[in-house]
């Protein structure tokens, strides 16, 4: 494993465990709106702080962008961090959530962890060295016709201008795969997706730390990812397709006719 990718999953699992002795008493959580539909806690806090306190003791000189605390430092390297990735699962005792860490080099993905703390599932890849799922290399999945496939996505929450173009790409989905599942946390879908579990995702509005290791995950283990057309620039509108090659190109073609000029630029 890159020493790199080791330092961020040490960082994860210290994170994992601030998170899950809090999951004991939700209850007596500190919660915070950021604003409509968007909640923040003590524990995201805890577990970005720590994150960071490792990572910057290995390498000093590196970027931060963390959800919480924002952009620190400028450096060829930067760490995309979400601390906690679906909270508002988590405050509601849902167990679907994660610790999402990535690594950018001069604005390419080289590493990527994301780790779930209520099953223990450690999600790694290293550019160009694969995908791991708990040391055991992953693949996305054969299927090859949209059918057959179940489809991950993301309902809108916060904002709700796209609600009308989404809604239409879900119905198209709904009716012409074998599911769709929206379990509230994007970077757990991705890995899914890495891992066959799901064969493709959408959504539209994510932060590039809820994306950043989900996507070189999926990379890395076979898949594709693009927005809503297939370009380069989902890091940036926060609009994303993945999944495996084929069901990847069949699910830009259903979003195709649902795309408004704004989806588009």
């Amino acid at each position: 494993m890159h020493p790199m990718l080791n330092t961020a999953v040490k960082a994860a699992r210290r994170a994992g465990s601030i998170i899950n002795r809090a999951s004991r008493n939700l209850d007596i959580l500190e919660v915070k709106d950021k604003s409509f539909n968007d909640f923040v806690s003590n524990v995201d806090h805890a577990s970005e702080q720590e994150i960071i306190n490792i990572l910057s003791q290995a390498y000093p000189d590196h970027a931060i962008l963390a959800e919480e605390s924002g952009s620190t430092g400028t450096s060829d390297f930067e760490w995309i961090i979400d601390p906690l990735d679906g909270t508002t699962n988590f405050l509601h005792g849902f167990p679907q959530y994660a610790v999402s860490i990535a690594l950018a080099h001069k604005g390419v993905l080289t590493e990527a962890v994301v780790f779930d703390p209520c099953s223990n599932d450690l999600f790694t890849a290293s550019r160009g060295g694969g995908a791991f799922l708990n040391e055991r290399r992953i693949r996305v999945s054969k299927r090859s016709v949209l059918q057959d496939a179940l489809i991950g996505t993301g309902f809108p929450y916060r904002e709700f201008g796209h609600i009308d173009a989404y809604l239409a790409m879900f119905r198209d989905f709904m009716s012409k795969t074998s599911g769709v599942r929206r379990p509230g946390a994007a970077a757990l879908d991705l890995a899914y997706v890495a891992a066959g579990r799901l064969d493709g995702f959408w959504e539209m509005g994510l932060a590039p730390w809820d994306i950043a290791a989900g996507c070189l995950l999926v990379l890395e283990a076979g898949g594709i990812v693009g927005d809503l057309q297939g370009k380069d620039g989902f890091m940036k509108s926060g609009n994303i397709v993945g999944g495996s090659p084929k069901i990847y190109a069949l699910m830009l073609k259903t979003i195709a006719p649902h795309l408004t000029p704004e989806l588009k630029t």
